[in-house]
């Protein structure tokens, strides 16, 4: 059987590091495109169609987090950010709008090579349970494995990649309580994302898209001490 290659889309302004990159993973056999701009990207991203894309913060045209945002609603991708910026609030904002992993400037080329592998091994693990068709429907909420759609009083809910694979995981298994570091090992399947309060990031973002009352939230509820549980057992 011929299997295609993984693609991958590379933003990053700087020449050296956009051509070391795409040298590197091309020779581990994935199938490489390179942009310097936002502009160039998102004319590539529309018609290569990448299954990851590992986008630069600082572009000349456009911020990385706004370009992971528009790449997010256009379709299901996953995102690496690479980047400069270390600081906590920058790795949060980068999660908030859509990123599945973070690293930063300098590098390692064989870390980054495990992060591609990690985030990608995420990807057929969600074709795998696509395919059985498992809808979980809670009152007016629909979660849809096989379009990845979540539909809230019949209206389409726009959730990042990361945030619906967290969303389906925990209403899969309902009221079962699961710590932050459980949470890491199953949904980022044990890619290294650094601080586990990252979790509580994609946690707050759903309920601020699912839930009616965030401060009082009915589906998703925090285990004080512990970590988070799916609070419905209406599985279809």
């Amino acid at each position: 059987m011929i299997t295609t290659p993984p693609k991958i889309l590379i933003v990053d302004d700087d020449v050296n590091i956009g051509n070391l990159v795409s040298r590197f993973l091309k020779k581990k056999d994935y199938e490489i495109q390179y942009a310097q701009n936002g502009k160039v990207a998102t004319e590539i991203f529309i018609n290569f169609k990448p299954d990851l894309v590992i986008l630069d913060i600082n572009l000349p045209d456009i911020l990385g987090y706004n370009l992971c945002t528009e790449m997010q609603n256009r379709r299901d991708v996953f995102v690496l950010m690479l980047t400069s910026r270390t600081d906590l609030e920058d790795k949060k904002k980068g999660f908030i709008t859509g990123a599945d992993d973070y690293i930063t400037k300098p590098f390692d080329l064989e870390e980054l090579e495990f992060r591609v592998q990690a985030i990608l091994k995420r990807k057929g693990k969600i074709q795998v349970s696509s395919s059985m068709n498992n809808q979980i429907i809670i009152d007016d909420l629909i979660i849809n494995p096989e379009t990845r759609e979540v539909q809230l009083n019949g209206n389409i809910i726009n959730l990042t990649t990361l945030e619906f694979d967290l969303l389906y995981f925990l209403a899969s298994h309902p009221r079962k309580v699961w710590r932050r570091e459980d949470l890491v090992t199953q949904v980022w399947d044990n890619n290294p994302i650094g601080d586990n309060r990252v979790v509580d990031v994609h946690i707050g973002q759903i309920r601020k898209k699912i839930e009616q009352d965030c401060n009082n939230p009915r589906l998703i509820l925090t285990v004080r001490g512990v970590g988070y549980k799916f609070e419905h057992n209406s599985l279809c």
